[in-house]
């Protein structure tokens, strides 16, 4: 028999709603298993980078976009397509400074935080969504991009906006990562 042409892979979706849950169980046993917030702000961004090392090649495949020439067509695509794509909310971008290395996400709606309405009591430099910062650092990382990623500001500290910086500090070297022949 032969297959069909030109017939794509089918990608199971989660239910939002159990993945929101199952990630605010994760957040709440952390918080026991630790107790300071740095330490658990750390462990999602540490969890995030092993996700976003390993997502960004079925983003490469799935999304078909182009090799990148700036800063800010990586953080448009970051926005307007790999958010979209996983997530389902497109951010803002603005760019935040003269050398255009600098940006800042902001999201709207924050899909993860749909069920938490503030942080838990004597938990107040918890960074609740610090996965997100992981997943992107580590996807970057994964196209020899080194970026600083971290929360400027959080709606569940009370802030206007959830906003997500991204620095690019460097391309890195990519003979480094060239296979040998």
């Amino acid at each position: 028999m032969s297959r069909p042409a030109h017939r794509r892979p089918e990608y199971r979706k989660i239910n939002k709603d159990l993945f929101v849950l199952t990630y605010g169980a994760l957040v709440a046993q952390l918080c026991k298993d630790y107790e300071k917030d740095e330490d658990v702000n750390k462990y999602l961004d540490t969890m995030g980078y092993g996700i976003g090392t390993r997502l960004v090649e079925d983003f490469l495949a799935r999304s078909c976009v182009r090799r990148c020439h700036s800063y800010s067509e990586i953080a448009d695509i970051i926005a307007q397509v790999a958010f979209k794509m996983y997530l389902g909310i497109t951010p803002s971008v603005t760019c935040n400074n003269a050398s255009r290395n600098e940006f800042s996400l902001i999201l709207d709606k924050n899909p993860l935080v749909e069920f938490v309405e503030e942080l838990p009591t004597g938990r107040s430099s918890l960074c609740y969504c610090n996965l997100l910062c992981g997943i992107i650092r580590g996807a970057l990382e994964m196209v020899h991009l080194a970026a600083d990623v971290t929360f400027l500001q959080d709606r569940l500290k009370g802030d206007r906006v959830t906003e997500i910086g991204i620095t690019f500090l460097k391309k890195l070297d990519e003979k480094k990562y060239r296979r040998k022949k």
